[in-house]
């Protein structure tokens, strides 16, 4: 089988791991990486022998597949190109800035037959993966991601550069549609807000609040679902999950046995498998669209509460 020719556009922190991972797929030929910076574009393409690009548009005819590793208001338009140019496209989250270059990339990618992936890493966490036989009607779910500053990512505030994770796994969790949202958000260390507190109300009656920090010292991932007869409690840092379940007047716990593996290189398995057999990716355009709304509903709610 021909191997899969694919690209990096943008190889700071998260682009390089791209970059690793993909060198050490046997499906895959890394034929290229590209990022504005030459010193940090040179650096990646030696370390896993493959050229360097200073302009993504160069790497078109020569790829397959690319993974779009760039600020966030970057992502429409050099998506766009490579989508038009038949290229299949790995977008990093969130999958744009606005709803309509969403929208936009979806038809494109729907058009040209070609598969459109969000990087929602967090659907690809061992722990998240294993507690998924143990759902059933989860009633009420708190999220924590939390962490300190990291200039790198500034151009978005911390709905869209953190709690997206949790909004895409609490869309995912509960099916039903959201009824309501409360929002508030505060800007300590950039000109978006830096931490963020929102509940979400379903419309069946399923609750879930959202806490995001990006102004605290320690790290913390973590997700609780409390359901009628059971509540479980996820750490997606160390990718583990305990059971507490009801039995007669007594709770049992009990810790999963998870077998743990690297998020991100799942992620690009997945993303590779699904351009070889034209499947279905498990976070599609559709659903990464799907997360941007609810964050961007968000971010009206806490820019009303701020302007009152």
């Amino acid at each position: 089988m021909d191997k899969l020719n694919v690209g990096v556009i943008g190889v700071g922190f998260l682009g390089s791991l791209h970059a690793r991972i993909y060198r050490h797929l046997e499906e895959v030929t890394l034929v290229g990486v590209c990022d504005c910076y030459k010193k940090r574009a040179k650096k990646v393409a030696k370390k896993f022998h493959t050229d360097y690009y200073l302009n993504y548009k160069d790497l078109i005819g020569k790829t397959q597949a690319v993974s779009i590793a760039v600020p966030t208001h970057l992502h429409y338009q050099i998506a766009k190109d490579f989508l038009n140019a038949g290229v299949n496209v790995l977008i990093e989250k969130p999958i744009t800035k606005t709803l309509q270059e969403a929208d936009e990339l979806i038809v494109i990618a729907r058009k040209k037959g070609l598969i459109l992936q969000v990087g929602h890493i967090e659907r690809f966490n061992s722990a998240i993966q294993a507690v998924e036989g143990f759902l059933k009607e989860p009633r009420f779910i708190e999220c924590h991601r939390m962490g300190p500053f990291k200039k790198r990512v500034s151009d978005v505030g911390v709905v869209l550069d953190l709690m997206i994770h949790d909004i895409d796994i609490v869309l995912g969790l509960v099916k039903s549609e959201v009824k309501s949202i409360e929002a508030v958000g505060v800007k300590i260390l950039s000109d978006h807000e830096d931490i963020a507190n929102v509940r979400f109300t379903f419309e069946n009656g399923t609750i879930s609040d959202l806490i995001a920090s990006r102004v605290t010292k320690k790290v913390r991932r973590t997700i609780s679902i409390f359901q009628k007869d059971s509540f479980i409690s996820l750490n997606y840092a160390d990718q583990s999950a305990t059971i507490h379940k009801k039995k007669d007047s007594k709770v049992i716990k009990k810790k999963l046995k998870i077998k743990k593996g690297e998020p991100l290189k799942k992620e690009l398995v997945s993303f590779v498998d699904c351009v070889l057999h034209k499947a279905r990716p498990l976070v599609s355009g559709e659903e990464g669209r799907r997360a941007l709304a609810v964050a961007v509903e968000i971010g009206k709610k806490i820019r009303e509460t701020t302007e009152k």
